[in-house]
């Protein structure tokens, strides 16, 4: 009798385990080799917050697996908590689709070292991100070549050294621009317009709005680009 209620049991779980994969359109599923004790969660923002929306208790294996629904396509972020740690490795942005995307990746440099397929608004976003990380990279070094003429009295230096950052900065601009033009058919368009070009001239996010294909233009990220608009022209 116990053996039978346990199997019982057991089927009670692994049909509720499908039925929940079942009645989701998203699945982020993958490995975090080394990683056998810990949480992993999966967290989204929520205005200015990171909000936890569901968590997996590692184990021997390292695998981790979550279901749910996306009404469109998002930047979702997979956070480790190792236990007690110096790192600042723990955080993975995985710009979600409704699918199946796989996640392969080592505890030890965590962000680094993720693999994600699965996903093409995410495949648009890492080749994004390495052009973007390089601008900033250099935006940086002017930046800091600019603090170090005033430290040491080179004043004659910072009218080059700020046209120099103007230069750069329109360059990166540009590149972003041309970015969410060309990718126009994907989400990731107007989340690169939100996040790197609310600086930027009106007249360019105008034209990202007015170009992105319809169906990007309902997506979350579409129609927070609309309402922003909208806000900077009462503004205006």
């Amino acid at each position: 009798m116990k053996q039978l209620i346990l199997s019982l049991t057991t089927a009670f779980l692994l049909m509720s385990c499908a039925e929940k994969g079942a009645d989701t359109n998203t699945h982020i599923a993958g490995t975090i080799k080394g990683f056998t004790s810990g949480t992993v969660y999966l967290q989204k923002q929520n205005d200015s917050i990171l909000v936890t929306i569901d968590s997996v208790q590692m184990s021997k294996d390292s695998k981790f697996k979550f279901d749910f629904n996306l009404d469109s396509p998002e930047v979702m972020y997979l956070e480790v908590n190792r236990g007690v740690t110096k790192s600042i490795d723990n955080s993975l942005p995985i710009f979600a689709e409704p699918g199946t995307i796989t996640v392969d990746a080592a505890l030890d440099h965590f962000y680094a070292s993720a693999k994600v397929s699965g996903s093409k608004n995410h495949e648009l976003f890492e080749q994004f991100q390495k052009v973007n990380t390089k601008y900033n990279g250099e935006l940086l070094d002017i930046s800091k070549e600019k603090f170090d003429a005033i430290r040491f009295k080179r004043l004659q230096d910072v009218d080059s050294i700020e046209r120099k950052f103007d230069s750069k900065l329109k360059r990166k601009y540009l590149y972003a621009i041309n970015f969410a033009l060309t990718n126009k058919e994907y989400e990731v368009a107007p989340y690169v317009a939100l996040t790197e070009l609310s600086n930027a001239n009106i007249k360019y996010l105008d034209t990202i709005s007015k170009t992105i294909a319809p169906k990007v233009a309902q997506s979350k990220y579409g129609k927070l680009l609309t309402e922003y608009l909208n806000d900077l022209k009462q503004v205006k």
